[in-house]
């Protein structure tokens, strides 16, 4: 088995982390707070005492949380070391993604992009469906790894911010979906239909898939335990907005999907929720 560095322990980060390590490797992990490190090293990892410590082995993952942090951590001519591969599981721009890769590429080093689609259980259980995009022999180096983590591998080209457009795309549709969850079932509530009843229906005939179930249950039973916060929803509706300029792209809906989050993060209780609780401004009326 191989060493291989981690870089960013947030809920989907140590799932991935600790998917790798009980694969076998030894993962050599680093995150800016010490605690999620603590746990890892209790399981089996090798604790980086920096950002460059995690990035030393051949192979190295992050999954930072938004450009800043990637850019931050991973930039600089110390970190993108000749002859390492990087990947970047993250949802982030398809700019700072193009940066990266350019930096990388620049000092001899490689850079795949990788962004994974799955929450946090689905990462425990190595059944993402991950993205990649990049120099194909430097995809092909790191698919070992990949497919530990990942149920399907989708090559989507040879320039690294394709996987970050794509990523980005899928989450603008999941964000829809949220937002048809919480207008729908807003809708029958109020004239007395149980929600769990109206999501079944939904789920068992038309609309079938891992986040109208997921998410739907979630949003009837009022479950907002943030796997994915808010603010980085929020986030990714931007990275869209930004994917969608570029493209010379007038989404309709986006307009009122920015209304949407920028209500719920005015919310102390939204704001700090999971991202399917935006299902909730058309729930309470909020807008």
């Amino acid at each position: 088995m191989s060493t291989l560095g981690f870089l960013g322990l947030g809920s989907m980060g140590m799932a991935m982390a600790r998917r790798l390590l009980d694969s076998g490797h030894d993962v050599v992990a680093w995150n800016r707070s010490v605690g999620p490190v603590d746990e890892l090293v209790a399981a089996g990892a090798t604790r980086a005492k920096t950002p460059e410590e995690a990035l030393a082995p051949a192979v190295s993952f992050s999954m930072l949380a938004d450009d800043q942090a990637a850019e931050t951590v991973l930039g600089g001519a110390g970190r993108a070391a000749a002859g390492r591969i990087h990947v970047n599981t993250a949802s982030i721009s398809a700019a700072a993604t193009e940066r990266l890769a350019t930096l990388y590429a620049h000092h001899g080093a490689g850079y795949v992009s990788a962004p994974v689609l799955g929450r946090p259980e689905v990462a425990a259980s190595g059944q993402l469906n991950i993205l990649t995009a990049g120099p194909l022999d430097l995809v092909e180096a790191v698919t070992p790894y990949l497919t530990q983590l990942g149920k399907r591998i989708w090559r989507l080209g040879d320039s690294a911010p394709m996987a970050s457009v794509v990523k980005i795309a899928v989450n603008y549709n999941i964000i829809h979906a949220l937002q048809a969850l919480g207008e729908s079932i807003s809708m029958v509530e109020r004239h007395g239909v149980d929600a769990d009843l109206f999501v079944e229906l939904l789920t068992s005939s038309l609309f079938g898939g891992v986040v109208y179930e997921t998410y739907g249950a979630a949003i009837a039973a009022k479950d907002y335990t943030p796997a994915f916060k808010m603010s980085l929803g929020h986030k990714d509706l931007v990275l869209a907005r930004e994917v969608a300029d570029a493209g010379h792209v007038s989404p309709a809906t986006m307009p009122a999907l920015f209304k949407v989050f920028e209500r719920a993060l005015q919310d102390p209780e939204l704001a700090e929720s999971d991202w399917s609780g935006i299902a909730e401004v058309s729930r309470r009326g909020l807008l």
